[in-house]
């Protein structure tokens, strides 16, 4: 009598690392990693050679060649919320899910935000280097009081109420731009268009998927619309902002300083124009990267995977 075997089904994650207890949830598959900001040939090579059923995405973008490497593949699930990086078209026609891990790290972005707002306006990184090369500049320098002043949130979603919630909390006036929110957190008040915002905002902080639609949503005429002297924090996507406009805006005094944890490219290219702008502050897309959102980003999206799967056992 012939004996049948049974596979064990593979998961492939772009990336090095998935914390221990999304691993625990993961112990009936075969969990194969493709390294730390793997390039899209690797990933192509794994899935080829893996047929994975699933694919957990760290690192990278997933598009349609990939998927059509594995013949198996039923859902790409997002280490995190941002799902841009997946073609979503392309796995629809294919009957693939696609899932994020929606609100797991919106604690940590949102702190993020902050971290960077209040490094702008109170300028902790100038400081901090003038006092390391021997300068006590008490006496010339002024920090910016948020207190009073105008945040303007770009998009309400998990990480947006946060970043607004905060606001208020330090006695800012918030208002808030989300065409799809149905409510808004108490003491924030909705606005009808960005340009409103724009010109009302001492500090504008992005937190909106990017889309086709608003894609290179801030450029030369958008910021021609803030507030002189305003700040600007992206913790959303790098391609919501046009970079060569914004560095202008900084080197014109504009802006009077901006934040940026994403970037049209990433990694950043060296050389960048920004290296050179004394008044932006840059930090390597880690905004969602903590202690706490590095499990649950995990864990999130683990459970995807297997409500994915299950749904699809079920239905056979």
């Amino acid at each position: 009598m012939a004996v049948s075997i049974v596979k064990t089904p593979v998961l492939l994650v772009t990336g090095n690392d998935l914390a221990p207890q999304a691993l625990e949830l993961l112990k009936d598959f075969e969990v194969v990693f493709a390294g730390k900001q793997c390039s899209e040939e690797t990933v192509l090579a794994l899935a080829k050679e893996k047929d994975p059923v699933a694919i957990i995405v760290r690192y990278g973008k997933v598009g349609a060649t990939i998927m059509d490497a594995a013949p198996s593949l039923k859902v790409i699930s997002k280490h995190g919320s941002g799902i841009d990086v997946i073609d979503q078209n392309a796995a629809a026609q294919r009957g693939i899910a696609v899932k994020a891990a929606v609100g797991a790290n919106a604690a940590a972005v949102a702190e993020h935000a902050w971290a960077l707002i209040l490094a702008c306006a109170k300028a902790v990184p100038h400081l901090n280097a003038r006092m390391r090369d021997g300068h006590w500049d008490k006496s010339t320098h002024k920090t910016i009081e948020l207190n009073g002043r105008t945040l303007g949130i770009v998009g309400l979603g998990e990480i947006g109420r946060r970043a607004a919630v905060t606001g208020v909390a330090l006695g800012m006036r918030v208002i808030a731009f989300d065409p799809y929110a149905k409510t808004v957190p108490q003491g924030v008040t909705r606005v009808d268009n960005l340009p409103q915002l724009y010109r009302e905002a001492d500090v504008v902080s992005l937190h909106c998927p990017l889309t086709d639609d608003n894609r290179g949503m801030l450029n030369r005429e958008t910021l021609a619309q803030f507030k002189d002297g305003a700040i600007l924090v992206n913790t959303a996507r790098g391609g919501l902002i046009d970079e060569p406009a914004l560095a202008d805006a900084l080197a014109s005094g504009k802006l009077y300083a901006a934040g940026l944890d994403s970037f049209a490219v990433e990694p950043m290219t060296v050389p960048h124009p920004f290296q050179q702008t004394p008044n932006l502050i840059l930090s390597p897309h880690i905004g969602g990267v903590s202690d706490a959102a590095y499990v649950n980003m995990g864990v999130g999206a683990a459970k995807n995977v297997l409500a994915v799967l299950q749904d699809a056992a079920t239905a056979v």
